[in-house]
């Protein structure tokens, strides 16, 4: 067992009628990692119809066994953590937004990097071992993204689109070289349109798109193949019922379509399952009606 109390704090200060200055600190006291100092500062400057935001920080965070793959099999087959460091993160990002009528826009540009980060390693050949240990990755996990945000509202529309856009790399668990960081795709994208007016309904379309994303011990395949989720959402008011109808993931994208879940052989952390990389349900319809009382 451990014992980590906190402080925290935090200042703003206006330091003209268009320039704020924030800043926060927290101070842990972590019986096995020692006293822990994790600041934050953020400038953020407002001309007219723009809002720029730049932010920096650092923070820990201390090693737990119960990581996703030890939660999803249990115990059993993770040896007694041995001297693990804490994790390290120094991070950045810088916001622009901009509005103006029925238009809304933001861009983020944001990256991290991080020391000292955990992860599973099968204990001898992986083909073989039934046991895992968490260890310390020598070497920094590196973040660098960016999100595109547009928003146009007119009347009873809105439409929203979204990017993102995520390089992230780790090092191999041989030191030689670099890896894309499992599970996370490079490009992802949403659309959102709504048509929505009140006591009398409301309309909405929803397209999502999740890029090409590198997976790790998948015996069937060493990356997930890019796919779109299309939903529809419908409701109308009838005098005090509302009547709605939700049909999510209409082109039906299922992981089972491509592999199956489950593995030829139990991997060393004693899951019998592959990672999820796209939906596993399926096309879903539901509908409904709610009542209003007095």
């Amino acid at each position: 067992a451990f014992e980590a109390p906190g402080v925290f704090g935090q200042v703003e200060q206006e330091i003209t009628g268009r320039l704020t200055l924030a800043s926060s600190a927290r101070v842990d006291f972590h019986s096995t990692y020692g006293t822990r100092f994790s600041p934050r500062l953020s400038l953020l400057y407002r001309p007219g119809r723009w809002t720029i935001r730049a932010s920096g920080g650092r923070g820990f965070y201390a090693p737990t066994p119960f990581v996703e793959e030890i939660e999803a099999a249990g115990l059993s087959r993770l040896e007694p953590l041995g001297k693990l460091k804490p994790e390290t993160a120094t991070t950045r990002s810088l916001d622009v937004g901009y509005a103006r009528g029925p238009i809304e826009a933001n861009v983020t540009l944001f990256a991290s990097d991080m020391n000292d980060t955990t992860r599973i390693e099968p204990i001898g050949p992986a083909e073989r071992a039934n046991s895992v240990r968490l260890v310390n990755v020598a070497g920094q996990t590196r973040i660098r993204g960016s999100e595109l945000l547009l928003r146009y509202r007119r009347g009873a529309y809105t439409v929203t689109g979204s990017y993102v856009y995520v390089d992230a790399s780790e090092p191999n668990f041989d030191g030689s070289g670099r890896r894309a960081v499992p599970l996370t795709p490079l490009h992802t994208a949403g659309l959102v349109a709504m048509w929505e007016e009140h006591d009398k309904g409301r309309l909405g379309l929803e397209v999502y798109y999740t890029g090409k994303q590198p997976l790790e011990d998948n015996p069937y395949r060493t990356s997930g193949k890019p796919y779109f989720e299309i939903g529809l959402l419908g409701e109308i008011v009838v005098g005090k019922a509302r009547l709605f109808l939700n049909a999510e993931n209409l082109l039906g994208i299922r992981q089972t379509r491509y592999d199956s879940l489950l593995r030829p052989r139990r991997a060393p952390d004693g899951r019998w399952t592959v990672d999820a990389w796209a939906p596993l349900e399926g096309f879903a319809l539901n509908g409904g009606i709610r009542l209003r009382f007095g």
